[in-house]
């Protein structure tokens, strides 16, 4: 039987598309997290990711094929458990049996993919309109200032922090349950459980302290 077509499957691959994108947000926040330190840095190490092959025509469809697999699977997987408590209204209690936010991690999820597509629009459209519709000229240096002009309004300072909040919420479910339906149980899993409480609060709040510090600074 293929992976995909029996739950435990659909389970699986949703933990591993969840953990690769855990990977992804923890590069992505360290790269970011130069712009509040170094111009230089942030700029150098940008152009790099920007400029590089391997990321731009490897690595990158990858991510995005990893987001929209990732989110159509939640979605599906929602579908089917709604569809399966209302065959089974009668047995099911949902606050008796789970979190607010395991119930509604399609609600946490929406949310940040709404943000997801803001934040395309913001940065990832306009880098492929620079490099391969219009062709400028190639400026090591632009990035910085780009990124702080997205911040200079506070509407969008304030969605992009909202949005943060949200993610902070699916993770704190999310991440943990990851590794457990990949299988991790073993006597670590406490520790790891720790880590993963640890890091679903200080990465998205470190975003958030990014976007504050760039808006109120520029």
């Amino acid at each position: 039987m293929k992976l995909i077509d029996s739950s435990i499957g659909r389970k699986i691959l949703m933990a591993l598309s969840g953990l690769f994108l855990v990977v992804f947000l923890t590069q992505h926040f360290l790269i970011n997290i130069t712009s509040v330190f170094s111009e230089n840095i942030f700029n150098m190490i940008s152009h790099f990711m920007g400029t590089n092959p391997i990321v731009q025509f490897i690595l990158q469809p990858i991510l995005i094929f990893g987001v929209i697999f990732h989110f159509i699977m939640g979605f599906y997987l929602e579908i089917i458990n709604r569809t399966s408590r209302g065959k089974n209204y009668s047995r099911y209690v949902g606050k008796d049996n789970s979190s607010w936010i395991s119930r509604n991690m399609i609600i946490s999820g929406g949310v940040v993919l709404s943000f997801l597509f803001l934040h395309f629009y913001d940065f990832w459209v306009p880098e492929m309109n620079y490099k391969y519709i219009e062709f400028l000229p190639n400026d090591p240096d632009r990035y910085y200032e780009e990124l702080i002009h997205k911040f200079e309004s506070p509407v969008r300072t304030s969605f992009y922090s909202l949005s943060f909040i949200f993610l902070a919420l699916h993770l704190l479910h999310g991440f943990s349950s990851s590794l457990k339906t990949v299988g991790v149980n073993s006597r670590y899993y406490n520790l790891l459980k720790s880590f993963t409480l640890i890091f679903s609060i200080a990465i998205p709040f470190g975003f958030i302290f990014i976007a504050i510090f760039h808006n109120l600074m520029h």
